[in-house]
């Protein structure tokens, strides 16, 4: 049995699901925004993309600290 995602990757399925976009393109969207603050990238997804609170919370801590979610 593969091992459940923790942090922000626990929200990933739902992410694509509801979203209808895959992680590497959401995270492509991010860094095309030209922003870079953790408050403006996540009002943008919220604002521009229809995201949650949660799911555009979580995209952009993963988007901004990968390497902290890499062994997760």
């Amino acid at each position: 049995m593969a091992a459940q995602p923790k942090g922000p990757a626990s929200y990933f399925p739902s992410i694509e699901a509801k979203y209808g976009r895959g992680i590497e393109e959401w995270k492509a969207v991010l860094r095309d925004s030209g922003l870079s603050s953790h408050k403006e990238l996540v009002e943008f997804l919220k604002a521009e993309h229809g995201f949650g609170h949660g799911h555009a919370n979580a995209l952009t801590q993963h988007h901004l600290h990968p390497e902290k979610w890499a062994a997760a």
